[in-house]
């Protein structure tokens, strides 16, 4: 009976009890709120910035329209070394645009910050780029010996290979003196150059028709990571999830995991018979995925499947996205820079004499032409930023210090363009990367690959692969700039231009 009673009163008194649990949940939420918000705001009260609105952060002041870039910039003049930003009421990163600051950290090993990069972890797994700890460094040390210059030698015919069948589409065009858009059939060839050197797979995605499908994916999948970053109620998995932004994310998703399955099926079918890496470098030149398929640790145990599309997906998306970008910029900037392209037209004809290749020996040189290369990254960084987050306290020179758990993000672009550190830094000088003068500047003054432990393994790669493009490039075709079109910056993971980057081209005369 006392139960029969006890149960009807709190069947009586249920929505009572309903709204004081809510209101506990709501107190208790909104206190973790403020809290960590003061924390936040604490932590980061040594280094003055733009002022953040208490919900949206800065996110507002980034109009996406190409002046972003602009803005970090003058906001870099405003706030010496480093200053924060909000991205939403709690995600607050320090961003540093000066070399004596970016050495404190990139000479660490801090892990990359799981905010900045978890949004890409669906994509592209728990690979070099995203892992950290014990993970990374034995993934790192298994992946070392894929880029040896005995590895990557044989690669530089593959990479011509590539070039001659963009530069052979350029025919038409170079007849017509129309301007035309760089990016994308770069993206074309730099992916057919990655699926030759690093997989042994012939894709002729330069001459199927289309934009490739893989490549689309990679433009969706970029955007809408950086989209995520930059709406906070987004960092939440089901509201992102639920969102028409988050279908097709995951749509992209597997259209690029897609691509990655048959690559690696396909060569561990081809592989069934063969079991020592020795047996097949006397049949091939080795590549990439050879050495992902054969590495082994000190255990002997190899990399799971699950980690080998990881890896194989970070590089396919980091060994042709950004060295596109790269490439791309450093014809626009030869283009707008007629003086330097012919200097480094004549030192390339100088070198090749009648070949209409590159060869391994080539590449060392042409040093003048490097300088361009470095200059271009400097001014146009594929990757213009990075992020890292503290595991421990971190003071800087000046004395200001960080504590563990902070976001920092490393504005490649914005320490490639501090005035403080170069002069005149928006003019194009290839002369600034004469040794004489790259001795004067700190090491972490330039930055395109990062520094340090965490430095990007694939930059020789990358390095090969700009030189090979421009040099066939340049020796085949006169660059023109177009002044009515401009590239518009954006960073979306990788520095793309929101209107394209446009130029137009003329064959060389052949008594030039």
């Amino acid at each position: 009976m006392e139960f029969s009673e006890a149960l009807l009163k709190f069947q009586l008194n249920w929505p009572h009890f309903f709204a004081v649990f809510c209101l506990v949940v709501v107190v208790y939420k909104s206190s973790v709120f403020v809290l960590r918000r003061r924390d936040a705001q604490r932590n980061i009260g040594a280094f003055p910035g733009p002022k953040p609105n208490w919900l949206f952060g800065n996110v507002m002041q980034f109009k996406q329209d190409g002046t972003d870039m602009e803005k970090f910039l003058k906001w870099g003049e405003q706030y010496p070394y480093a200053f924060p930003t909000w991205f939403g009421p709690l995600a607050c990163y320090l961003n540093i645009h000066h070399p004596d600051y970016a050495k404190t950290i990139l000479v660490s090993s801090e892990p990359k910050c799981d905010l900045a990069y978890k949004f890409m972890a669906d994509w592209i797994g728990n690979g070099l780029l995203l892992s950290k700890g014990q993970k990374w460094f034995r993934h790192r040390r298994l992946l070392t010996p894929g880029f040896h210059y005995e590895v990557l030698k044989p690669y530089v015919t593959q990479m011509t290979e590539s070039t001659k069948v963009m530069l052979n589409k350029w025919e038409s065009t170079a007849k017509t003196n129309k301007t035309f858009e760089l990016f994308e059939q770069v993206s074309l060839m730099t992916l057919d150059s990655i699926m030759k050197c690093a997989f042994s797979c012939s894709s002729n995605c330069q001459t199927e028709g289309g934009t490739n499908a893989y490549i689309k994916a990679v433009y969706e999948l970029s955007h809408l990571s950086n989209l995520r970053f930059r709406t906070f109620p987004y960092h939440n998995d089901l509201i992102f999830y639920l969102s028409p932004h988050g279908y097709r994310y995951r749509k992209a998703v597997r259209v690029a995991h897609n691509h990655t399955d048959e690559v690696i099926k396909k060569r561990k079918e081809a592989l069934e018979e063969v079991n020592e890496l020795s047996r097949l470098q006397a049949k091939r030149n080795l590549d990439f995925l050879d050495i992902l398929l054969f590495a082994r640790d000190e255990q002997q145990q190899g990399l799971s499947d699950e980690d080998l599309r990881a890896e194989v997906d970070t590089f396919m998306f980091e060994g042709h996205d950004t060295t596109a970008s790269g490439i791309s910029f450093a014809l626009y900037c030869l283009a707008c820079n007629p003086k330097h392209q012919k200097i480094c037209r004549d030192e390339i004809n100088e070198v090749l004499g009648g070949k209409d290749t590159m060869d391994w020996e080539d590449l060392s040189n042409i040093p003048y032409t490097t300088m361009c290369i470095k200059e271009s990254l400097r001014l146009y960084p594929p990757v213009p930023g990075t992020a890292r987050r503290l595991t421990k306290p971190m003071t800087f020179f000046d004395g200001r210090t960080l504590p563990a758990g902070s976001r920092i993000g490393i504005s490649v672009f914005g320490i490639h363009r501090n005035a403080t550190v170069w002069e005149n830094p928006d003019v194009f000088d290839p002369l600034r990367f004469l040794p004489e003068n790259v001795s004067k500047r700190s090491p972490h003054a330039f930055v395109p690959f990062a520094a340090g432990p965490r430095n990007c393994i694939g930059q020789n790669f990358a390095m090969n692969e700009m030189k090979v493009a421009i040099a066939l490039t340049l020796k085949r075709y006169e660059l023109i700039e177009d002044p009515s079109f401009k590239p518009k910056l954006i960073a979306r993971l990788i520095l793309r231009s929101l209107n394209g980057i446009y130029i137009k081209i003329k064959p060389v005369n052949p008594v030039e």
